[in-house]
C-alpha cells in the first residue's frame, strides 16, 4: 500500500516523473530545445516561450540554447574555475586547496583534517559537508560521492556548460565563522553588471535566504525555496570590493551569479553560477520575473563586446 501511495505521489507532479527518467537516462533523445518545452511546463506549470523570451527564467532557458561560449565549462567546473579567478581576481580569493582526485578511491580518508569539504567539480549540490569525521560515515560517504561521480548534469537541466566537465573530486577547507557556516553572498549580475545579491545565512541551522539591491535595501521578494529572515543584514563593510569581484567575474557573461563568502572582513570565492536552479523555480512577485528579464539583453554584452548568436526564428 505505502509503494501504491508512493507512486500516486509521484503522477501527481508530472516533473517528478521527468526527474526519475532524467536519472535513467530514457530521455536523452530528445533535442534540447524541445526537451526544455516539457521540462519547464513540468516545472513551473508555465509555456515556455523561446523564440520571445521575456521573464528571467525562460531568458535562462534561452541561454542554455544559444550562449555557448567554451569558456563557460570551466567556469562551472570547481576545480578549472580556480584558474579563472585567479587569473582574474587573485589567488588570495580562492578557498584553501586539500586535494583534487580522479576517482572515490583516490581519497585520502585517514589524511584529510577533522574538518572538510568534498566537492563534485562536475556538478551542483554534490557535496559532502565533513564536520567531525570521527562521526562521518565514510563508506557513506564513498557511496554518493560514487554516484555523483557517474551523472552527467547537463542531461537533466540541459545545462550545456556542464556536459563536457571532467568528473572529479575536489577537498577543500571547510569554512567556518563564529562556529557556523559563513554568510554567502550570491551576486546576480546581468551583462556584467552586479544588481541583485541574494545573502543565505546559518545554512545548516535556521537557514534564511534575503535578496538586497545593490544599494542594500532589502528587496521583497522570494523565489519560495528558503524562508526569509525576521531582521536585516548589515551591509558588510568592503561591499565595494565584492561589488567589484563580481563585476570582474561576470564581465563576459550574459548572466551570471557570483557566490561569496565574506569572513571577518575576508573574501573566498565560492562559485560561478550561470543557470541557477536550472532556471525552473520562478521568482515572487512576479513583477520580478519581468524585471530580471529586461536586466538580461541577449543582443550583446556592453561590458565586453561580446555579441550573443541571434534567436532563433
Amino acid at each position: 500500500m505505502a509503494k501504491v501511495r508512493v507512486l500516486f505521489s509521484i503522477l501527481k507532479k508530472p516533473s517528478s516523473v521527468i526527474r526519475i527518467m532524467g536519472d535513467k537516462r530514457l530521455l536523452n533523445w530528445i533535442p534540447d530545445d524541445l526537451y526544455l518545452k516539457i521540462i519547464y511546463r513540468a516545472e513551473t506549470g508555465k509555456r515556455l516561450d523561446l523564440k520571445h523570451p521575456k521573464t528571467y527564467n525562460e531568458k535562462l532557458q534561452w541561454l542554455k540554447l544559444y550562449d555557448r561560449r567554451p569558456e563557460y565549462t570551466m567556469m562551472v567546473d570547481k576545480y578549472e574555475v580556480r584558474k579563472y579567478v585567479a587569473e582574474k581576481i587573485g589567488e588570495e580569493y580562492l578557498i584553501p586547496l586539500i586535494g583534487v582526485y580522479d576517482s572515490v578511491d583516490e581519497i585520502p580518508w585517514e589524511g584529510l583534517p577533522d574538518k572538510f569539504v568534498l566537492k563534485c567539480t562536475h556538478g551542483s549540490g554534490s557535496n559532502i559537508i565533513c564536520l567531525d569525521k570521527k562521526r562521518l560515515d565514510i563508506e557513506e560517504a564513498k557511496k554518493k560521492l560514487g554516484k555523483w561521480m557517474k551523472k552527467n548534469w547537463y542531461w537533466f537541466g540541459r545545462e550545456w556548460a556542464y556536459k563536457k566537465i571532467v568528473p572529479r573530486i575536489i577537498c577543500e577547507e571547510y569554512l567556518t565563522e563564529n562556529g557556523k557556516a559563513p554568510d554567502d553572498y550570491k551576486f546576480m549580475c546581468f551583462n556584467g553588471v552586479p544588481r541583485v545579491i541574494q545573502v543565505h545565512r546559518d545554512r545548516y541551522g535556521n537557514h534564511t535566504q534575503d535578496y538586497y539591491d545593490i544599494g542594500w535595501k532589502r528587496i521583497n521578494m522570494t523565489n519560495n525555496k528558503v524562508p526569509i529572515s525576521n531582521s536585516e543584514l548589515p551591509k558588510p563593510e568592503n561591499f565595494d570590493e565584492m561589488v567589484d569581484i563580481s563585476r570582474k567575474l561576470s564581465r563576459d557573461t550574459l548572466y551570471s551569479r557570483i557566490d561569496l563568502y565574506n569572513i571577518i572582513g575576508r573574501i573566498f570565492f565560492g562559485e560561478i553560477t550561470l543557470y541557477p536552479t536550472s532556471g525552473f523555480t520562478l521568482l515572487e512577485p512576479e513583477e520580478f520575473e519581468v524585471m530580471f528579464g529586461d536586466w538580461i539583453s541577449l543582443e550583446n554584452n556592453e561590458n565586453g563586446g561580446f555579441l550573443c548568436p541571434k534567436k532563433s526564428q
